[in-house]
């Protein structure tokens, strides 16, 4: 029975970094080998996050840089490790007390 527990915490996981890939929310993007290449993109999903009143560009390509750049640069990674945390935390405490999400 430990696929099932393996299963149901990967659903919970919104995305993960493993080297120059993505996994997110179930499917898996390959990054560039390249640093420069990397932070284009990071950088322009960002400035496409913050063009969100244009069709196709929304809101949730803000996140999606943020966790692309913080493969090569060390403070938004620091950020994001920190962001994770405190957001699992959260869900522990609300499992614990019995919330619902």
């Amino acid at each position: 029975m430990g696929g099932v527990d393996e299963t149901a915490a990967k659903r919970r996981e919104f995305f993960r970094l493993r080297g120059h890939t993505v996994h997110l929310f179930g499917r898996t993007f390959r990054l560039p080998a390249n640093r420069m290449a990397r932070m284009g993109i990071g950088i322009a999903f960002i400035i496409g996050g913050c063009l969100s009143f244009l069709p196709v560009l929304g809101i949730w390509m803000l996140p999606l840089g943020l966790v692309i750049l913080s493969i090569d640069l060390a403070f938004v990674r620091r950020w994001r490790r920190r962001a994770d945390v405190r957001w699992g935390r959260r869900r522990k405490r609300r499992k614990a007390v019995g919330e619902p999400r």
